[in-house]
C-alpha cells in the first residue's frame, strides 16, 4: 500500500479505498478496478464486524486480491486497538488504520507510535488520524458520534513528526455517512498540511462531495479516499428495484445486479479521482507482497514424542501470536530414519518480519527456555517464494 500511495501521490491521483460487507461488495469493487485497469484498496472497516466474520472474510479478500491482474492492498480501516492492527496483519492485511482522533494530541501520538513500531515490524505501512470526522446521516454515521474538530497544521506536523505514520486522514469538513446540504471544504488548511508534511493525505467521508471538490483535494495531497456510504446506497438502491419490479421472488434475485451496480459506481470513482490506466506502472514500481517461510528442522534431546506435542502445543500458542505471524505448523518426519525427525514452519507476512520476529520477547522467551535447551542440533533456514523474483 506504501508503493501505491507514494505512486499516486508523486503522480497527481488519488486511490479508492472502498469499504466492503460481503462478497458482492468484494467482487464488484474488484471488477470496478480491473474495468479501469487502476490500483485499489480493498478497505474492512472494524466497526462493520458486526455484519461479518472478519476472520472468515479474510481468506476470501486473500484469494480474490491474488488473481486480480491489477495492483490490490487490503487495509484494516478504524481499527481500535493495537491488538486489532496486530490481529488485521496476521490474518493477511497489508496496511492498517487505528483511529484514536478522538483521544487527547498526546494520547493518539502514544498509541499510534505503538502501532507504528509494531507494523513498520511487519512491513506495513500505517495511517493516522488528526482531527475529527464525524457521521451525519447513513449507515456508518453512528459509529462516529460528536462534531467535526479541524485538522491543525502545527499539531499535524508534530504528530506524523513523533509517530513516523506513513499517511495522514486529516479533517477538513468532510463526515463519515451522507452530507446535509452543501460541504463546505477547507482547501486551504489542506494545502498548509500538505505543505508541512509532504506525504500522502487520505480523506475520510468521500460520499457526497461534488466532482470539483474531489479534484481540489487530490490537488493538495489526497492520494487515499475511502468510500462506503454511496456504495451502500448504490447496492440498496439496486435490491429495491428489484422488489419493485415484482420479479423478485427469493434472496438471490432480491441480490440480482447488485454486484455489477457496485462495479459501476466504483469504476466511476476511480475514473473521477484519475486512478485508471495507472495499474501497470503501479505493478512495475511496487514490491510485491510476499511471505517468508521460517523453517527449522531439529532434533529433540531428551524429549519423547509426547514431550515434543507438549513444546509444540506451547510454541504454536505463544509464536502465532506474535505480530506478523501469519501460521505455525509443528511436524514430525514421516519416515523414522530421516536425518531430522522434527519441524517447524513459521509463516511471516513480509521480509521484515525475520528480524522482528527474532528479537520479539515472546520468541525470545520459548526459544531460549523450552526450544534451544533440547533442539541443539538444528537447521534454520528463511524461504521467499519464487514468484515475481
Amino acid at each position: 500500500m506504501n508503493d501505491m500511495l507514494t505512486h499516486a501521490y508523486k503522480q497527481g491521483y488519488a486511490i479508492g479505498a472502498f469499504d466492503l460487507v460481503s462478497l458482492d461488495f468484494l467482487q464488484g469493487i474488484l471488477q470496478g478496478a480491473e474495468n479501469a485497469r487502476a490500483p485499489v484498496i480493498l478497505s474492512l472497516a472494524e466497526s462493520h464486524f458486526s455484519y461479518f466474520d472478519f476472520e472468515l472474510m479474510m481468506p476470501a479478500v486473500e484469494a480474490a486480491a491474488r488473481q486480480a491482474s491489477v495492483p490490490v492492498a487490503i487495509h484494516l480501516d478504524h481499527g481500535t486497538t493495537l491488538g486489532s492492527a496486530i490481529r488485521s496483519i496476521n490474518l493477511g492485511c497489508n496496511g492498517v488504520m487505528v483511529d484514536a482522533s478522538h483521544l487527547s494530541l498526546v494520547e493518539n501520538i502514544e498509541l499510534s507510535s505503538q502501532v507504528v513500531s509494531m507494523a513498520h515490524g511487519c512491513g506495513v505501512p500505517v495511517e493516522g488520524e488528526l482531527g475529527y470526522v464525524p457521521g451525519v446521516e447513513g449507515e456508518d454515521a453512528e459509529c462516529h458520534p460528536g462534531k467535526v474538530a479541524y485538522t491543525s497544521v502545527k499539531e499535524a506536523r508534530r504528530y506524523a513528526g513523533e509517530t513516523g505514520i506513513d499517511f495522514l486522514a486529516v479533517s477538513v469538513g468532510t463526515v463519515h455517512g451522507r452530507m446535509q446540504g452543501k460541504p463546505s471544504l477547507d482547501f486551504g488548511r489542506l494545502c498548509d498540511i500538505n505543505n508541512a508534511l509532504g506525504i500522502p493525505l487520505v480523506i475520510h467521508g468521500g460520499t457526497g462531495l461534488s466532482d470539483d471538490q474531489f479534484r481540489q483535494l487530490i490537488a493538495n495531497g489526497v492520494a487515499k479516499i475511502n468510500y462506503y456510504t454511496a456504495l451502500s446506497d448504490t447496492a440498496e438502491r439496486r435490491i429495491l428495484q428489484n422488489v419493485r419490479s415484482g420479479k423478485a421472488d427469493g434472496y438471490t434475485s432480491l441480490l440480482q445486479g447488485v454486484l455489477q451496480a457496485i462495479a459501476e459506481e466504483t469504476e466511476r470513482c476511480i475514473r473521477l479521482w484519475g486512478g485508471a490506466g495507472h495499474a501497470e506502472e503501479v505493478l512495475a514500481e511496487s514490491e510485491a507482497w510476499l511471505p517468508v517461510e521460517h523453517v527449522i528442522v531439529y532434533n529433540a534431546d531428551g524429549l519423547d514424542d509426547s514431550g515434543v506435542q507438549a513444546m509444540a502445543d506451547k510454541g504454536r500458542q505463544v509464536l502465532s501470536a506474535i505480530p506478523g505471524v501469519r501460521e505455525v505448523f509443528a511436524g514430525k518426519a514421516v519416515k523414522a530414519d530421516d536425518a531430522y525427525h522434527y519441524s517447524w514452519l513459521v509463516r511471516f507476512c513480509h521480509q521484515a518480519v525475520i528480524d522482528s520476529y527474532r528479537d520479539h520477547p515472546e520468541h525470545l522467551a520459548f526459544a531460549n527456555q523450552v526450544f534451544r535447551p533440547v533442539a541443539g542440533d538444528r537447521i534454520s533456514i528463511d524461504f521467499r517464494s519464487l514468484e515475481n523474483g
